[in-house]
């Protein structure tokens, strides 16, 4: 192979590479915004599945568990609901608006993190006024099958309905006011339970017992 027919099959390459690249841009910026919608509107409906009661859930801090971004909300019953008639500013068409008046805060839930045993597990946390568990959910995970991802059964979730911050304890073997460890999968169990609830619980008592006493 000579010189020139070297150079040939490198630019080649270079120009397959930067159309490869060209292409691969084009598709996430189409699919991002897509994927993006499609995950808040995820978020949401989780949201509201973890303290059905409440008219409506508003976000109030950041915080950052494994320095990673997550959220932490009030859970709120309105007072009184306002329905009015609104225009649309896009369509122009009519459409109805609710108002939440005199809302008051019934619980709280926190998004958090838990180091697994392969992987970081993406949970959500609600508590009442008096920072007792109502629900988790595990959003997302991949921890092993058959072992780790046990964590998304109800046996393994209705343990924590009704424990406070120093119930949070995983236990092997049977237990009443602690967390019952999962067979085979002790440390997927304790990131969901001592990692990921309890740390969003401590975090949501020691954030909102500051807002109160300001």
């Amino acid at each position: 192979m000579n010189t020139g027919e070297m150079i040939k099959i490198t630019f080649n390459l270079v120009v397959l590479y930067v159309i490869g690249g060209l292409v691969m841009a084009f598709v996430y910026a189409k699919t991002s915004p897509i994927m993006f919608q499609k995950a808040k509107e995820e978020k949401e409906a989780a949201l509201k599945l973890m303290m059905p009661e409440a008219d409506k859930v508003d976000k109030i801090g950041d915080w950052h568990p494994h320095e990673k971004h997550a959220e932490y909300y009030a859970a709120r019953k309105c007072g009184e609901l306002k329905i009015s008639t609104v225009k649309d500013e896009k369509t122009g068409e009519m459409k109805e608006e609710t108002k939440c008046l005199n809302p008051e805060d019934i619980g709280y839930i926190a998004e958090g993190y838990g180091k697994g045993y392969s992987s970081y597990i993406h949970i959500l946390a609600s508590v009442d006024r008096d920072f007792v568990l109502r629900k988790i959910s595990v959003l997302s995970h991949a921890e092993t099958p058959g072992l780790g991802d046990e964590i998304e059964k109800d046996y393994f979730l209705n343990q924590f309905e009704g424990k406070g911050a120093d119930n949070l304890v995983v236990i092997k073997g049977e237990t009443e006011d602690k967390i019952a460890a999962i067979t085979g999968a002790t440390i997927s169990s304790r990131a969901v339970t001592e990692d990921g609830v309890k740390k969003g619980v401590e975090m949501l008592q020691e954030k909102l017992s500051k807002e109160v006493m300001q």
